[in-house]
């Protein structure tokens, strides 16, 4: 348990020591290279718990037999930290982590030159936002990391998700790109009235673009259900945290930074959508100052990392892996190699 510099927050985590640790943890301690884990989208535990599945745990027992220390945190408002998660934005996790890293460095027995992040999901957009801030840290490794717009990304979610259940191609594009609209206009001003009236005028010139099969498939031509899209996202976006994420580019961050970077997707992911998002991961990097970075595609996995049969979301909870071995073995021979 420790607490960030004006005590208004309090967070629980788990350190763990490498499986080699004399369990000496003094001044005079061997010191270790040492990793932050963090979480991605919703309140997350320090596990980042989802069904029965507890990849952090898992992340951190094998990084821990490499010979790494690794902390990993309740995120705010959940296990044994305080705080409002529903008030907060991905800028304000950025700050819970850079509190971690606080607590980190004070540790006798982390090598305070060979700190770094890894972060899932929106962690591995959280990650380049800390490292761009803080430059003690010397690596990040993004799983399923954003390295497009956010917009576009969720466009590219909507329209594999909807694949992945069943949809077809052209049902499932038209979906992606009917949300687009709604997300792109609520986003240009505050007045409700002028945003719904915009977004009424552009899904109706775009509807008279597709086939009238498409069209009634996602109910585009059905008022009432297109007030229904428009009513819940125009709510989602009064949130603070929604508002920041969707009109959120990770783009200049990567472009920022300078630390050795390793960016992992699976190939059947339909959250972050792999061939577009490493690519532009691997752009940005090369405008970067990173010495060094690798971006690698691992066949077969999802969102989560596992190896997937449906690969759609609602797959999560029955496959019994919780996270590869074989992206387990990337990320950590990457580490031995750019790390110690």
């Amino acid at each position: 348990m420790y607490v960030n510099a004006d005590k208004s927050l309090q967070y629980g985590g788990t350190l763990t020591y490498p499986k080699t640790d004399s369990g000496d943890h003094s001044e005079k301690a061997n010191t270790y290279p040492a990793v932050i884990l963090i979480t991605g989208s919703g309140q997350q535990d320090r596990d980042e718990t989802l069904f029965d599945h507890k990849p952090f745990a898992i992340i951190a027992d094998y990084l821990t037999r490499k010979g790494f220390v690794v902390l990993r945190v309740d995120d705010r408002g959940i296990g044994k930290s305080t705080g409002i998660f529903e008030d907060a934005t991905t800028a304000d996790f950025a700050k819970d982590v850079e509190t971690s890293l606080d607590f980190l460095e004070k540790q006798p027995q982390v090598n305070k030159y060979k700190i770094g992040l890894i972060g899932h999901s929106e962690g591995g957009m959280i990650a380049p936002i800390v490292a761009d801030e803080r430059k003690e840290i010397k690596f990040i490794v993004l799983l399923a990391g954003p390295g497009i717009p956010i917009i576009d990304l969720m466009q590219q979610q909507i329209e594999a998700v909807s694949i992945s259940e069943g949809k077809s191609p052209a049902e499932a594009k038209a979906a992606g790109h009917l949300m687009h609209i709604v997300w792109e206009e609520a986003g240009k001003n505050d007045d409700s009235a002028t945003t719904i009236k915009n977004i009424r005028l552009k899904i109706g010139a775009w509807s008279k673009t597709l086939d009238t099969a498409t069209l009634a498939k996602i109910k585009g031509n059905d008022t009432s259900s297109v007030n229904n899209q428009i009513a819940q996202a125009m709510a989602a976006l009064n949130g603070k945290w929604y508002k920041y994420f969707i009109s959120f580019n990770p783009q200049p961050y990567l472009q920022k930074l300078d630390c050795k970077v390793l960016a992992l997707n699976g190939s059947k992911d339909v959250q972050v959508v792999a061939t577009p998002n490493l690519y532009a991961i691997k752009t940005s990097l090369k405008k970067s100052k990173s010495p060094e970075y690798e971006i690698i595609e691992i066949p077969g996995l999802n969102h989560l990392f596992q190896t997937c049969m449906k690969c759609s979301p609602s797959e999560y909870i029955d496959l019994e892996e919780s996270f590869s071995l074989k992206a387990l073995d990337i990320m950590g021979n990457w580490l031995q190699k750019n790390v110690e």
